[in-house]
């Protein structure tokens, strides 16, 4: 995954092509780049953060924001009721652990310290 300005883009490789390609990941808007060395698919993400916020300063659209902090969450009646617990146990209200717990994992996942 790469980062520019705080948008997210995945780089994927198409062997049959030879090419690198990928997608940002965090608007709406469906922006691809693509490229033959990781710098030129690098280059291209960024051009393609750059062309969409132009575009939507230009066309007075707001840039869909890479994460709003809102995170709506579903689960059972007896999940619930675990994380309830396991949050007053460490003193936390459930928003509070659930961001320790789940930004603890996702580090884990994606490999950052």
């Amino acid at each position: 995954m790469i980062t520019y300005k705080g948008y997210t883009g995945k780089i994927e490789v198409d062997i049959e092509s030879a090419i690198l390609h990928g997608r940002i990941l965090d608007i709406n808007d469906v922006i691809t780049f693509q490229g033959k060395t990781i710098e030129d698919a690098t280059q291209d993400f960024e051009d393609g953060v750059d062309d969409y916020l132009e575009f939507c300063a230009e066309s007075g659209k707001d840039p869909d924001k890479p994460y709003s902090g809102k995170l709506p969450f579903r689960t059972t009646p007896d999940h619930h009721k675990l994380i309830h617990l396991a949050a007053t146990k460490a003193g936390k209200s459930i928003n509070a652990w659930m961001d320790e717990v789940l930004t603890q994992e996702a580090k884990q996942i994606i490999n950052i310290n």
